[in-house]
Parts: C-alpha cells; sequence; structure tokens
C-alpha cells in the first residue's frame, strides 16, 4: 500500500505533506525527529491520510494537497 498523510505541528499549527509506503516507520521518523522537514516543529500529529494500491496516484495525491485547491480541500476536512 502506499499512503499520503498530513501531519500537523503543535507548535505552530502548520501541515506538512508526505507520502510512503510504510507509514507507521515514517511517523516514527518525523517523531523521533529523523526528517528535516519536521524536526524542529515536533510534536507532530497525524492529522488525515489516504491509502491505495497505486504508487503513482499517492504522489499525484501530496503533489495536489500542496496546491492551493488541495489545501482548502484539507481545511474542510480536519
Amino acid at each position: 500500500m502506499f499512503y499520503t498523510y498530513v501531519l500537523k505541528s503543535e507548535l505552530d499549527n502548520k501541515l506538512y505533506i508526505g507520502f510512503t509506503e510504510d507509514i507507521k516507520k515514517r511517523l516514527l521518523e518525523h517523531e523521533n525527529g529523523n526528517v528535516a522537514s519536521t524536526k524542529n516543529r515536533r510534536p507532530v500529529a497525524l492529522v488525515y491520510y489516504e491509502a491505495g494500491k497505486d504508487k503513482n496516484k499517492a504522489i499525484k495525491r501530496e503533489k495536489y494537497f500542496k496546491t492551493g485547491f488541495g489545501r482548502r480541500f484539507l481545511k474542510e476536512r480536519i
């Protein structure tokens, strides 16, 4: 499975959007400070994710979430 996920920083309330094949492992990497983009924004919480079998669709979804329309979509759901 491939996951597109959204984390919210409890420090500054900003969102981090990413994709991965192993969501549990990736969340641990974020929590342990092993991801440069979220290292100084911890703690972070998983607020949304989508799962699918197609890697390319997960990557496209990640890119969409990073657009204005995608952020609006997330704002309505989070």
